[in-house]
């Protein structure tokens, strides 16, 4: 009998790409992590800026450009004509006869 409680550890493939429809959740999960992106982004190179030592600097500056990078991929993602792409996913019965008593 398997164990529930485990301590190997879950591993999940990664998606080779995004989806290339956002849902309201996923928009929203979205904008939160965009805010935390930046925010890190923001601290960082403040930090960074008052470091002294030339290491911590440079460590703090390559951290930040990484959440800046995370930022700018995650604005790439939502430059879709989202709404084109909803329409051309096939809908179910059910949203069929929800669209027709509108």
């Amino acid at each position: 009998m398997p164990n529930i409680m485990s301590s190997a550890p879950f591993k999940q493939a990664p998606i080779p790409e995004p989806p290339r429809v956002i849902t309201s959740k996923d928009l929203s999960y979205i904008k939160d992590i965009l805010s935390w992106e930046l925010d890190a982004f923001k601290k960082l190179h403040a930090f960074a800026q008052m470091a002294k030592d030339p290491e911590v600097k440079q460590c703090l500056d390559k951290t930040g450009r990484m959440h800046q990078q995370h930022y700018q991929k995650l604005l790439t993602h939502l430059q879709n004509d989202n709404t084109s792409m909803m329409a051309a996913i096939p809908q179910t019965q059910s949203q069929q006869q929800q669209s027709q008593m509108q």
